[in-house]
């Protein structure tokens, strides 16, 4: 496996930044950035292919009905739930001329547990 990807996007060349400037005299060009593969996180990660956040969103706004063919979705996904509401008793506090007081109330909390069918 190479150490380093070039970046994908199709028009990181483009963007004129200091890093991206090379050759030498009046022989210069705007080139795409390499983007070395030094950790682990990169390795596994989408920065492994476009060398920053604005390279990513500029091509996939260029492709994006591309990309939604590769595996076009034409109904909803569904997953079976149970839902719980659990109340606890729960203080806060109430400010009144100067001082504090304890005020108890009840909190609801929905919990979402899944429901394995596999």
């Amino acid at each position: 496996m190479s150490e380093y990807n070039w970046c994908h996007n199709p028009d990181c060349h483009k963007v004129e930044t200091q890093s991206r400037v090379r050759g030498t005299g009046d022989n210069k060009v705007l080139r795409t950035r390499k983007i070395p593969l030094t950790s682990e996180y990169i390795r596994e990660s989408i920065y492994a292919y476009f060398c920053n956040q604005n390279c990513l969103f500029q091509f996939l706004n260029k492709f994006r009905q591309e990309i939604a063919n590769i595996r076009p979705v034409k109904q909803p996904s569904e997953t079976p739930i149970k839902v719980k509401k659990v109340k606890s008793q729960a203080y806060r506090y109430q400010y009144s001329n100067g001082e504090s007081n304890q005020v108890p109330y009840t909190s609801t909390t929905t919990i979402i547990e899944s429901i394995n069918n596999e």
